[in-house]
């Protein structure tokens, strides 16, 4: 075999912390060759989103390389200055930032954002830059590109301002491309297209791709070679095929026994329906639900887009309806409506039998007391200036639940049930990883013991096995206490294993809506089967349960 591309030896990183160093990657051996695949796999925390961003030498500022070489193209890296570095970060290396809200300038346009890396590395000059920001974010799948050009990040959806980010490493065609959990926030039939553009490439111009991710069904369907670590170190690695047929290492097997897309649905509980006056007065009613947004002013005048269009669903308690959809398509919009955390341009919101669509102060303060949110962004989420302790007792603090002693206890009895050790407590959200941050946000969010929770892609920043931990968290706190959820996710794998009932949004609008069990079994509606046939992992699937 030819020379490797990427060639990383005995690579070892700590991290300086208020109490002592940590050490994230330890003695890490990777290799990547031209035109390869290779996926770095793990839970939150074994350090693989470390070892990636060693390589260009984008580590956090008290982080600090211990030993190891890190060669790309026969260069070596790990102690080239800052000069040398610029020469190889988005020309010769492209990174995709796993958050794109971190990432991204707020204050300007995400075509002056892509347009900035074609002038950066004088591959375009002013005036044609703009034109080709265009055709990259076009090439990296964003619909109406030269629209979405004009707009500014918080204007785009989560799924958009990710895309954005991975047409500014496609830019330059690079020859590596390090993609960071590049597809954790988009749907399915995106994530499709991205992948398979990255595959693209690499068919095309014999880069390589080095893809970090928590999603085994993902490294499965595109990788050439998966490299499993945890704690910072490798512990298996190997063929894609073979080590999916034939894991070697207990930790790699408890990796494929926790992925949902690899598994058979688990069987949810079955609703209890004896009550007429529970299913005539549902806890939540929508009804004609419309949301309209401006959209950036042209030479034809102003104009507006409608997010949600015309919504109807209920939700009774103790009851799961899955939201699912493109990203785009409005399911985070009609979460943020149906708490009050967004004005509706028409429609009827009731709770528990109380109009809340124009609801005051004091009403929506009672909504906040039993409805909550669970974020999908964990980063932009959580106050960095709070420790983990006040963060989940916040909540507590505000509606004066408790003493000081008691919120505390409860606090720590949370994150037991998220599967974070107590001693995370006095710790800050700078100090976790993407996946702990999102335990401590839905510790918050269930404080209060809500009546309903909405899920906004809950679990998209977690790795499989604590998706998996928290997933039984969700349906055993439904089973304890009645709590109903709207859950809105992009994932239709992770849908299958908790919701009663799912309904299938499109371009603002609910085009399929039935039991779990009818919409992956006799799906009636063509984009629903578009979204079932992105599914990744599925022809793994089935060799892993037979």
């Amino acid at each position: 075999m030819s020379e490797p591309l990427l060639q990383i030896s005995d690579l070892a990183v700590s991290y300086r912390t208020r109490s002592a160093p940590v050490v994230a990657v330890d003695g890490v051996d990777l290799v990547v060759h031209s035109g390869e695949t290779v996926a770095l796999v793990g839970e939150s925390g074994s350090g693989k989103s470390t070892t990636a961003h060693a390589v260009v030498r984008l580590l956090a500022g008290n982080a600090q390389i211990e030993r190891g070489t890190i060669r790309f193209a026969s260069q070596a890296l790990e102690g080239a200055s800052e000069r040398e570095l610029r020469n190889v970060r988005g020309a010769q290396i492209g990174l995709v930032p796993q958050d794109p809200a971190v990432s991204l300038n707020p204050v300007k346009r995400v075509g002056e954002q892509v347009a900035e890396v074609l002038r950066l590395h004088s591959l375009s000059t002013r005036k044609q830059a703009a034109l080709r920001a265009v055709e990259v974010l076009d090439r990296a799948g964003l619909p109406d590109a030269a629209t979405r050009a004009r707009q500014y990040p918080h204007e785009l959806s989560g799924g958009m301002r990710q895309r954005v980010l991975i047409a500014m490493a496609i830019a330059a065609d690079p020859k590596l491309i390090i993609a960071d959990e590049p597809t954790s926030a988009l749907d399915v039939t995106v994530q499709k297209v991205i992948l398979d553009h990255l595959q693209h490439l690499v068919a095309e111009s014999g880069a390589a791709v080095l893809l970090v991710t928590h999603d085994l069904a993902v490294a499965a369907d595109r990788a050439d070679r998966i490299v499993v670590m945890s704690e910072g170190k490798v512990v298996e690695t190997g063929p894609t095929a073979a080590l999916m047929s034939d894991p070697q290492h207990e930790y790699t097997r408890r990796l494929l026994a926790s992925a949902p897309s690899l598994q058979s649905p688990r069987p949810v509980r079955t609703l209890p329906r004896e009550d007429s006056a529970a299913v005539e007065h549902p806890l939540l009613d929508v009804q004609d639900l419309v949301k309209e947004f401006p959209l950036p002013r042209t030479a034809a005048g102003p104009s507006s887009v409608r997010a949600v269009d015309g919504v109807n669903f209920v939700i009774h308690r103790a009851e799961t309806l899955a939201l699912v959809g493109e990203s785009g398509s409005g399911k985070s919009t009609t979460g943020r409506l149906v708490l009050r955390l967004a004005d509706p341009t028409a429609g009827r919101i009731q709770f528990d039998g109380t109009d809340i669509t124009r609801s005051g102060h004091a009403a929506t303060r009672q909504l906040r007391r039993r409805a909550q949110l669970i974020y999908q962004n964990p980063y932009a989420s959580l106050d960095p200036r709070f420790t983990v302790a006040e963060t989940i007792e916040e909540p507590l603090r505000v509606f004066r639940i408790g003493d000081k002693a008691s919120r505390r206890t409860n606090a720590r009895e949370l994150l037991d049930k998220v599967a974070l050790p107590s001693a995370m407590l006095e710790r800050r959200p700078a100090e976790l990883s993407g996946g702990q941050r999102q335990r401590v946000a839905i510790a918050r969010a269930l404080a209060l013991s809500p009546d309903l929770v909405v899920c906004d892609e809950p679990v998209s920043a977690l790795d499989v096995s604590v998706q998996a931990q928290v997933l039984d968290l969700l349906v055993q706190l439904q089973a304890d206490t009645g709590v109903a959820y709207l859950f809105i996710s992009h994932d239709l794998a992770v849908v299958r294993q908790l919701a009663h009932r799912v309904a299938v949004m499109r371009n603002g609008r609910i085009v399929e809506t039935g039991t779990t069990e009818q919409i992956f079994n006799e799906p009636q509606h063509e984009y629903t089967r578009e979204l079932l046939a992105a599914i990744p992992g599925q022809a793994v699937a089935e060799g892993v349960q037979s």
